[in-house]
């Protein structure tokens, strides 16, 4: 049976953010994750995490300006200290909230700077994270997320390109994050895609498809990739990341049948 996570960004967004650890603890959720810890104080969160029995699993690096359309600085030649400096903010906030995986958003192709300086940029950036987070025995992930519907222009959107980035970057702690709705938007087959690729994969998240709601609101077969991944001895987490249709816990029968 894989490990479910809850994603706190999406899930439970009925009430404020910081009230969805107790509904994620309530409803039998043991793992979570969320896309950014920056706005709150760490030992905050932490509390959170203890008060409601919870192990936070992976956040993502700082974004650069997300409020202003910015979806990761990673591959920007001009933002190279910034991200840096991202790295140790993220690896502080790890520390204090026990996580030991990291999702670093690549960022949007500018048209105006060359792929090679774009690809470049990431390899030298990657690098640098990838050393600092080994420093601290933590895992830095990459996440194609897909360029057709939710992020045109992102600069990893296929699993090709995110696995041509691990080989020329070297760094044996650097992993895919496998979201299995983005994946499916710009290839599908995602059993396959996961078992030939299951070596790379650090992470996995999904949602169904099309929507992006939950399970059994799409085209995809959630008992089947789940089995599969337990065919597979997948050790890591499946994280819930999806939009409710409704609201939260009438999204969940998915998990109460796996559970």
């Amino acid at each position: 049976m894989p490990k479910f996570a809850a994603n706190l960004t999406m899930l439970f967004a009925e009430v404020p953010f910081l009230e969805r650890f107790k509904l994620a603890s309530q409803a039998g959720f043991e793992y979570i994750e969320f896309l950014f810890p920056y706005d709150y104080k760490a030992d905050q969160l932490a509390n959170l995490l203890a008060e409601n029995n919870l192990q936070q699993i992976l956040f993502n690096m700082p974004p650069g300006y997300w409020e202003d359309g910015e979806r990761g600085i990673a591959c920007l030649p001009s933002r190279k200290e910034e991200f840096r400096a991202g790295v140790h903010k993220a690896i502080d906030y790890a520390k204090t909230l026990g996580v030991r995986q990291v999702n670093c958003l690549a960022g949007l192709r500018p048209d105006n700077v060359p792929l090679t300086v774009l690809h470049d940029t990431l390899c030298e950036n990657i690098c640098y994270a990838a050393e600092q987070l080994q420093n601290n025995n933590m895992t830095l992930l990459l996440e194609p997320i897909n360029s057709r519907i939710d992020m045109p222009g992102f600069f990893l959107d296929t699993l090709d390109k995110t696995i041509k980035i691990i080989h020329d970057v070297g760094c044996s702690n650097v992993k895919i994050q496998f979201d299995i709705y983005h994946m499916q938007v710009m290839q599908g087959d995602i059993i396959k895609s996961i078992e030939n690729n299951l070596s790379y994969i650090g992470h996995i998240q999904f949602a169904d498809c099309p929507g992006r709601h939950e399970p059994g609101t799409g085209e995809l077969n959630f008992e089947n990739i789940f089995t599969s991944l337990d065919k597979l001895n997948y050790l890591g987490w499946v994280s819930a990341e999806y939009i409710s249709k409704t609201q939260t816990a009438a999204s969940l029968a998915w998990f109460k049948t796996e559970y």
